[in-house]
């Protein structure tokens, strides 16, 4: 008689198959963005990001607190600031909204992973992320003061800095700076790989980041390539960067797989506005089960290599995993 293999019977209880499960999603695996406002008393929600918020440094502090009893991994931290101008200088601040955010959370909560995010769009009156001249952006002159950003951060306390600029040589010209002044410690999470992508709009619109005019596909990649990732994310790890990122996440889970397979080093995925707010908007009219959605997205992201997933749903995710 031929034997029947049966695979099946690995499937049989909720018991088997959590025992034999590839690919477990870890609270600690998450990081949480956050978005900090200048004021007090304010926690207005971002209409295209539901449950996301635009919060005063007083607001802020009782997400942390949330997320720190939830056990999640860590946070980035994104600023709207009130002032712009034509090179981002509110971005390097000493008192700017973002630094009074890093010295207030490493007060409180020192033990927290504070990660944040290194970029000028916000903060500049174009909305480009760097120094325009004649509508072009200009590259070199702009490292100076992307590093300038990293170092403000790194003295007022965060442990990592997340240049999402897309600058050739940022890498670099940020662990110099840091490194000058005595911050070698604080390590660099690089968004290697990030794409002229579509699923950005949300964010643009929670971080008052569009471009006034033109659009970033000239320091953005173009979606059709590949390769060129691999070469984005070797050219980030020669500059010293300690984590590699690909943004988005869903579209590009081919790109995480690949920087997985290339490189020994951990690699973080963010999964995005455009990603987060189509799940959403599905939900709110019970065309799909989010819980049971998000939790399937999230596991895909990690199958395919990334051990550190930015995402939206964290504080959710860390609260449905155990049921999952």
């Amino acid at each position: 008689m031929d034997l029947i293999h049966r695979p099946r019977r690995l499937r049989t209880t909720a018991g088997i198959r959590n025992l034999v499960r590839e690919t477990k999603l870890n609270k600690e695996d998450f990081i949480y963005p956050l978005f900090v406002i200048g004021g007090e008393g304010i926690k207005e929600e971002i209409p295209s990001m539901p449950g996301n918020y635009h919060c005063s440094l007083d607001q802020l502090m009782i997400e942390v607190e949330e997320i720190v009893k939830l056990g999640i991994g860590g946070i980035l931290l994104f600023g709207i600031p009130d002032h712009k101008d034509e090179i981002g200088s509110s971005a390097w601040s000493e008192d700017g909204i973002v630094q009074q955010a890093c010295r207030k959370i490493k007060e409180e909560y020192p033990e927290l992973l504070l990660i944040t995010d290194v970029c000028l769009c916000q903060y500049t009156s174009h909305g480009h992320c760097g120094t325009l001249e004649d509508g072009c952006l200009l590259n070199d002159p702009t490292l100076e003061n992307l590093a300038k950003v990293a170092l403000s951060h790194a003295k007022a306390g965060a442990d990592m800095v997340a240049p999402s600029d897309m600058m050739d040589g940022r890498v670099i010209a940020i662990r110099e700076k840091l490194d000058q002044a005595c911050y070698d410690d604080v390590a660099i999470m690089s968004y290697s790989a990030k794409y002229a992508s579509a699923f950005y709009g949300p964010f643009r619109d929670a971080a008052h980041s569009a471009p006034k005019q033109g659009d970033r596909k000239s320091y953005q990649m173009d979606p059709a390539n590949s390769d060129e990732a691999l070469r984005e994310m070797k050219l980030d790890l020669d500059e010293s960067a300690d984590i590699i990122m690909v943004k988005p996440a869903l579209a590009y889970l081919d790109i995480i797989r690949r920087a997985k397979d290339n490189f020994i080093t951990p690699i973080a995925a963010y999964n995005v506005s455009g990603e987060y707010a189509m799940i959403k908007a599905a939900a709110e009219k019970d065309w799909v089960n989010e819980k049971a959605i998000v939790l399937e997205m999230l596991t895909s992201i990690k199958r395919a290599g990334a051990e550190i997933i930015i995402t939206y749903w964290a504080k959710d995710a860390a609260k449905w995993i155990n049921d999952y």
